[in-house]
């Protein structure tokens, strides 16, 4: 059964999409658009062990006509010709963008959806500045963690800092409240920890609490 966060990525392709899952552990995402009729897949990992797990329930579903394995970092070992839809997720934004950073290989590619693990303000102003605009995010609560999916296409446009930092999507969406209210008690649970003393730190995050009390009242 597909996670929810996978779940939630799927809803971000199209049928026509042609794919390619950087770092597919077991190949659930691939199966799932396959069976969905995505005609062309490509399920990547760095490491052989996933690949080979992968593979198994590639073979296992009889899907080996529409969804090629290829062992490679990142998109090194890819040919990405045919293909206009990459993911990305379960990683750090620092690996995301190391493997984002070759524009040759994402020349003809339309779309990339991303998952990130950690610093989402980093992530957002990075691609932003590589010419990429948010289209779409997605937030969802699987296992008692909250994962936010972000859709970039190429295009210019200028985010400030709390779009950057919180998502010019996100903080529109009214079902986004509950993600939200679960940022603000942890920033508030986080200040109550700091020392008096550390004057700069507890400024730095009474400025998020002020701006995630904003969002919400605007919700």
């Amino acid at each position: 059964m597909l996670s929810l966060r996978l779940k939630a990525i799927a809803s971000l392709i199209k049928k026509k999409d042609n794919v390619i899952d950087i770092g597919c552990d077991h190949g659930y995402l691939c199966l799932y658009l396959a069976h969905l009729g995505c005609a062309k897949l490509i399920a990547s990992d760095i490491n052989q062990n996933a690949l080979n797990n992968a593979i198994a329930n590639i073979k296992k579903e009889k899907m080996e006509d529409k969804i090629m394995t290829v062992l490679s970092d990142g998109l090194t070992n890819i040919n990405v010709k045919g293909f206009n839809t990459v993911v990305i997720s379960g990683m750090g934004t620092s690996t995301i963008l190391k493997i984002l950073a070759d524009a040759h290989k994402l020349e003809n590619i339309e779309k990339i959806i991303v998952q990130s693990n950690n610093d989402l303000f980093s992530l957002r102003k990075v691609m932003n500045s590589r010419g990429y605009i948010i289209k779409q995010e997605v937030v969802v609560l699987d296992k008692n963690k909250y994962y936010v999916i972000i859709e970039f296409i190429k295009g210019v446009h200028k985010y400030n800092y709390s779009e950057l930092m919180y998502g010019p999507i996100l903080i529109k969406k009214k079902d986004s409240k509950d993600y939200f209210h679960y940022l603000l008690t942890k920033n508030i649970t986080i200040l109550n920890k700091v020392p008096k003393l550390k004057i700069l730190i507890r400024m730095k995050i009474k400025k998020q609490i002020k701006i995630i009390k904003k969002i919400l009242v605007s919700n």
